[in-house]
Formats: C-alpha cells, sequence, structure tokens
C-alpha cells in the first residue's frame, strides 16, 4: 500500500491550502490529520475521504467507490476514493474537506462516548 513521496508531498500541498493539515505513515500507506482527527487516508497513490451515511451520497454520485484494503467488497472501510478533480479545485476540496472531517469528529465523539466493555 505504499504512496510515492511525489504523491505524499502534492497531497499535503493541495490539503494545507484549505488548512493545516498533518500526516503519518500507517500500515504502509499514510494518514491524513486535521485538527487532530484522521479523516483521509492514501494507499497505492490514490487518497480516500472518511465517509459515513452524511457524506457517502457525494462519494457514490461521483462513482467513486470504498477502500478496500484485503480486497474484500463485503469488509470495505469508512473511506471512498476522492475524485481527482476535487483535489484540483480548491474551492470543492474546501467543502469535501469539511464533510470528512466533520465525519471524524462525531466517529471521534461515538468511540469516547462508549462505555467500555469488560
Amino acid at each position: 500500500m505504499a504512496v510515492s513521496v511525489s504523491l505524499r508531498t502534492y497531497l499535503q500541498e493541495q490539503m494545507g491550502q484549505i488548512r493545516p493539515v498533518s500526516s503519518r505513515p500507517m500500515f504502509g500507506g499514510l494518514c491524513f490529520f486535521a485538527e487532530g482527527r484522521a479523516f483521509a487516508l492514501a494507499a497505492e497513490d490514490t487518497l480516500y475521504f472518511k465517509v459515513d451515511d452524511t457524506n457517502r451520497p457525494d462519494f457514490e454520485a461521483a462513482g467513486m467507490g470504498p477502500f478496500l484494503p484485503f480486497g474484500d467488497p463485503a469488509k470495505p472501510m469508512g473511506y471512498y476514493e476522492l475524485p481527482a478533480e476535487v483535489l484540483e479545485d480548491p474551492d470543492q476540496l474546501a467543502v469535501w474537506m469539511a464533510k470528512a472531517i466533520a465525519v471524524a469528529a462525531r466517529a471521534k465523539s461515538k468511540v469516547r462516548s462508549n462505555p467500555k466493555r469488560k
């Protein structure tokens, strides 16, 4: 799931125009963070944004599919491929990033609100 150095630099620059973004290697790919929240990942030179029922229809309408790290369509992760044209348009990118960051914020709060099982 390697990500080229050139793509990492490009993604960091594009998203960094919108708001501060950091990245770190994770499971052979990259995970991107904004406001301390993991909202995007890159694997095999493809960028994916975090989704839930609020923004998944945007990705599906654009013909994009889920991240399938194990190749099994029955086990998708909660990330969908970002359309290339969105990455090229700062106005669109700002909207899609905001939605993905909001999804990450909701997911993080759900984890905190669930009591630990014993």
